[in-house]
């Protein structure tokens, strides 16, 4: 019997993303629905935090990813790219979690550019030497107030390109845009996020606000 069981959990820890979301969608498995969200759970909370700024919400909309995902699993095509799928359904999360904050508050690149990138490239990093800790936590939230003012649009490209490793063409199909718009718009964030970190700079620059407009995703 527990042969068996080890038997069965090395045959799903090797199993593809997709072949574990067909077992889900066509028989409801429970155990290949646990282990899509161990692989991808970590993922969707770095995403939803950095989108939101609140490390709380973001882990609250993660949880709420994998609800969308099983809710939604009679409508996965069985030729998608399963994290394809999931990451529309995490931004979307996002979008809508960011427009009624904009509510609330109106009622009441290929390469890395220069110092910007070794900023973001801190913030992202793990681990800091104990010497550099307050240094680096220092930037850190530099960085992430920074990313906070880009606009929806030039966030995601960052988040996902720099942060998560996304390839251009996989952002390009996870947005539904040509591969140059999602180049041509990382270029354009990190310049944002260059002007934002110099010193000085406003906390929140009109012309970035005008361009935090309404984004959303076709799941």
């Amino acid at each position: 019997m527990a042969r068996s069981l080890r038997t069965s959990i090395r045959a799903l820890l090797s199993t593809s993303d997709e072949q574990l979301m067909w077992r889900v969608q066509k028989q409801d498995d429970e155990h290949a629905f646990a282990q899509l969200v161990r692989r991808w759970q970590a993922a969707f909370q770095r995403v939803c935090v950095r989108m939101l700024g609140d490390e709380h919400l973001g882990s609250d909309l993660a949880q709420e990813t994998f609800v969308r995902v099983f809710a939604k699993r009679k409508e996965y095509q069985p030729d998608a790219k399963f994290s394809t799928w999931a990451w529309r359904i995490t931004l979307n999360l996002c979008y809508d979690e960011l427009r009624r904050r904009t509510r609330r508050n109106e009622s009441s690149l290929d390469e890395p550019y220069g110092e910007t990138m070794a900023i973001v490239e801190t913030f992202a990093a793990a681990g800091p030497a104990p010497d550099q800790a307050l240094c680096n936590r220092e930037q850190s939230d530099c960085v992430r107030e920074a990313l906070m003012q880009l606009p929806q649009i030039y966030r995601t490209v960052v988040i996902l390109r720099h942060y998560e490793d996304l390839k251009f063409r996989e952002i390009a199909d996870l947005l539904g845009v040509p591969e140059g718009t999602v180049k041509s718009r990382t270029s354009e964030a990190l310049t944002q996020l260059g002007r934002l970190l110099r010193p000085g700079a406003p906390k929140e620059p009109s012309t970035i606000k005008k361009l935090n407009r309404k984004e959303s995703l076709i799941v």
